[in-house]
């Protein structure tokens, strides 16, 4: 075992713990160990001690430099030995990277999750007693880029997805000096052994037709087939998309958004009863049941001139609402609506609401994608514990 000889000046190291905190006199130890350390280090590497003459030397001493070192009890400074042709480098940086790896995905961690960067500096200097810029966080988060771009484009022809749910949600970015709306498109999928994922994320200028068949189109162009059926809302952009994009394809209409349109048509007193009514209709076994409910409905309240604009809502979008009826019913309570991505949209909400503005569109897509990586890797741990 290495022996490292230290020489302590009592009085000082009694001063120290006298009248020093504990993170004080932990910082004042771990100079000193490591300082010696890397003297020892240096010696070993030279095969020579100093002023000794030796026929194994392989270099000579050349004084010292100052290095900071950024550890769990706040940044040290430390006495860097070194030699005269510069070959000679010591292990303790080297060992310690390895924590500041460790802070620096705590911190990108953080900044994925939802915490502010301010927030973040913050927890640094807690931990650390040394803050580092909000700047340098945003810089930090950076490195997620080459991850995320590779998450975004790998491959979609090692399975099939009959079932895809899409949709757009609006977010503040700054661009040229304003601030303006973007849409960001998520898609997601399901396989035939319902297992969700993310397959698509793109930021763009408006939710529109040509966006969203530029979408699809890069999807398609990384190996993704036509699905079964595609489950979103009624935005007109995005359904003739569907259509010139899967041939072949239902449409699935989310039967929840419907719901929504068709009793925000509705006065507002007395109608739980039609409500109820409505809602019996979405609980049918088959099409034809949901048909026959459905002018069940219509029979009873057609008369009802207060009803009449909710009444036409259900009518238009009825037949594109209970596609999902055709399918296996194992899938089918998970194919009526784009509940799950609305789930998503949230939380990417919640974190995009401590943000407020995204300084540009690629800190917009990288945060966004990380946070979708990030919970398909926690949902993918839950399924296999």
């Amino acid at each position: 075992m290495t022996q490292i000889q230290f020489s302590l000046d009592l009085d000082i190291l009694k001063d120290s713990v006298m009248n020093s905190n504990l993170d004080t006199i932990m910082k004042s130890s771990l100079v000193l160990v490591l300082n010696q350390l890397m003297e020892k280090e240096r010696d070993d590497y030279l095969q020579a001690g100093a002023y000794e003459r030796s026929n194994e030397r392989q270099d000579y001493r050349n004084g010292y430099y100052e290095r900071d070192l950024l550890i769990g009890v706040g940044k040290i400074k430390l006495r860097v030995p070194r030699t005269r042709e510069g070959n000679f480098s010591p292990t303790v940086f080297e060992k310690f990277s390895r924590v500041d790896q460790a802070l620096t995905l705590s911190m990108l961690e953080m900044v994925v999750n939802g915490v502010s960067t301010r927030k973040v500096t913050n927890i640094v200097e807690q931990l650390c007693g040394q803050g580092v810029s909000k700047s340098f966080v945003s810089s930090l988060t950076e490195k997620l880029d080459p991850i995320v771009n590779k998450w975004a484009n790998r491959p979609l022809n090692v399975q099939y997805f009959p079932y895809l749910y899409a949709d757009a949600m609006y977010i503040k970015v700054r661009e040229h000096n304003k601030v303006v709306s973007k849409a960001v498109y998520i898609m997601t999928a399901m396989n035939e052994k319902k297992k969700r994922q993310v397959i698509g994320l793109k930021v763009d200028h408006v939710e529109s037709f040509e966006a969203w068949k530029g979408f699809f189109q890069e999807l398609k162009s990384r190996g993704l087939q036509s699905p079964k059926l595609v489950i979103s809302d009624a935005h007109a952009g995005l359904k003739k998309a569907i259509e010139r994009e899967f041939i072949g394809t239902s449409w699935q209409r989310c039967t929840v958004h419907l719901k929504r349109n068709i009793i925000k048509k509705l006065p507002k007193k007395n109608m739980k009863q039609v409500i109820s009514d409505l809602r019996k209709i979405y609980k049918s076994a088959s099409g034809s049941e949901a048909r026959a409910t459905k002018e069940e409905f219509i029979n009873k309240y057609g008369d009802n001139k207060k009803l009449e604009n909710a009444l036409n809502i259900l009518e238009e979008g009825f037949e594109d609402s209970i596609q999902y009826l055709n399918e296996d019913d194992k899938y089918q309570i998970n194919i009526s609506s784009t509940n799950s991505l609305e789930r998503l949209n949230q939380e990417i909400r919640r974190r995009e609401r401590v943000i407020r503005i995204f300084p540009n569109t690629q800190s917009a897509f990288r945060l966004i994608g990380a946070f979708l990586m990030e919970n398909e890797n926690l949902q993918l741990n839950k399924r296999n514990r």
